[in-house]
């Protein structure tokens, strides 16, 4: 199965048509939020996207709210938040928002720790978490060399050891990878970032 994942898009257009190009040869396409900027845009970014049509699994970043994210989703879209779903095979589990709580006010939609603890408490098996904040530690540095990860996502990726944690949320370390027991890590970015499983 060829997997296409990204991240953070925030309304980028060429990047958008990048993707859509690329999804044509994708089996699974996985967006880790963060599709509008700051709570606006969010139909422009959904018709940006429209043009995919293999099975797309989403998360809402911290830019749009889960509600806002499914009642303006492309049809054959899944938002998941706390939930989950099979595609072909696979179980694929997601959490939005960011975790933790962010500085940035309130059109940042986020989650305390504990928040994130229990809805992550929901996944007993996965073959893919998406997340929109990456775990404590590991591809969360920002460029001041702030450590801003999520202590929750670590330890959920701990216990559930999925094959790939796909992430963005923190744009200094985008394309960072590393590994949790036998799980990789991947901070997404907004290009086409290709997965064989």
């Amino acid at each position: 199965m060829k997997v296409l994942a990204f991240s953070d898009l925030h309304l980028a257009r060429a990047r958008a048509a990048e993707l859509v190009e690329a999804s044509h040869d994708a089996d699974l396409v996985i967006g880790a939020g963060d599709f509008c900027n700051m709570r606006q845009g969010l139909s422009e970014a959904m018709e940006l996207l429209e043009g995919i049509t293999a099975p797309f699994v989403v998360v809402p970043g911290n830019a749009e709210s889960f509600e806002e994210l499914q009642a303006a989703a492309n049809p054959g879209m899944r938002v998941l938040h706390g939930t989950g779903v099979d595609v072909n095979g696979l179980h694929v589990f997601g959490l939005g928002y960011g975790v933790p709580v962010t500085p940035f006010g309130d059109w940042s939609c986020d989650l305390s720790e504990d928040q994130a603890a229990e809805m992550l408490g929901a996944c007993e098996t996965a073959d893919i978490l998406v997340l929109h904040s990456p775990p404590k530690g590991v591809a969360d540095v920002t460029s001041g060399g702030q450590s801003v990860g999520s202590t929750a996502i670590f330890e959920a990726i701990e216990r559930i050891q999925p094959r790939f944690a796909f992430c963005g949320h923190i744009h200094d370390s985008w394309g960072h990878t590393g590994q949790i027991g036998d799980t990789q890590v991947v901070n997404l970015g907004p290009r086409h970032n290709w997965f064989d499983l």
